[in-house]
């Protein structure tokens, strides 16, 4: 029988495996995902992640070694626990008096063995559609706040333009012409009739 034989260690005997197998856990497709996070205020041999709260310190230092190439020297992890909400931030239809309080947070700064030096800031946004994005965004709020219980008190969009378009009238600076066509006076049918 052959003996095992460990890389950089070279052949040992079958009692005296090593407890930690760091490196071996063969990762594939991670059903995870991890979010770098910029820390300008952090030293650059140091990388903030928000994680999975199952993630544990062993396995982002797996998959850093596996995924990245990157060897990391120590791992600080914290779970930052959110603040109670009254109902759900863009909720279609909110209700008052009903508090919940939103999953917490798991960051993870890891110190890596080498430094890292973050790419500067984009400024030109048009690869990932930025404005579109946007565009969405601002007609989701729009479409809450048309929903929130004191939407009716507060003038809309429309009611300015209205408002607009007397004073030009009043002013004189327009004219006004009806934007329906006059068929004479209604006429009843009786019966079946043709069209």
């Amino acid at each position: 029988m052959a003996t095992p034989t460990v890389a950089g260690v070279g052949a040992i005997s079958p009692g005296k495996l090593p407890r930690l197998r760091f490196g071996k856990k063969q990762i594939f497709l991670p059903n995870f995902t991890l979010t770098l996070l910029r820390t300008p205020f952090l030293p650059p041999d140091h990388a903030t992640f928000i994680v999975p709260l199952n993630l544990n310190k062993l396995d982002i230092k797996d998959y850093l070694y596996h995924a990245y190439d990157v060897r990391v020297i120590s791992v600080r992890s914290y779970v930052q626990q959110q603040r109670v909400q009254q109902d759900k931030e863009r909720a279609y239809d909110p209700k008052r008096n009903r508090w919940f309080r939103p999953r917490s947070i798991k960051k993870m700064t890891v110190q890596m063995d080498k430094g890292f030096v973050w790419p500067e800031e984009p400024t030109d946004f048009k690869p990932w559609d930025k404005s579109t994005h946007t565009m969405i965004k601002d007609a989701q709020d729009n479409e809450v706040q048309t929903r929130m219980p004191d939407a009716i008190t507060k003038p809309t969009a429309e009611r300015g333009s209205i408002a607009e378009q007397a004073k030009r009238l009043l002013r004189g600076e327009a004219k006004w012409k009806p934007q329906w066509e006059d068929y004479g006076p209604p006429v009843e049918l009786d019966g079946d009739q043709k069209v």
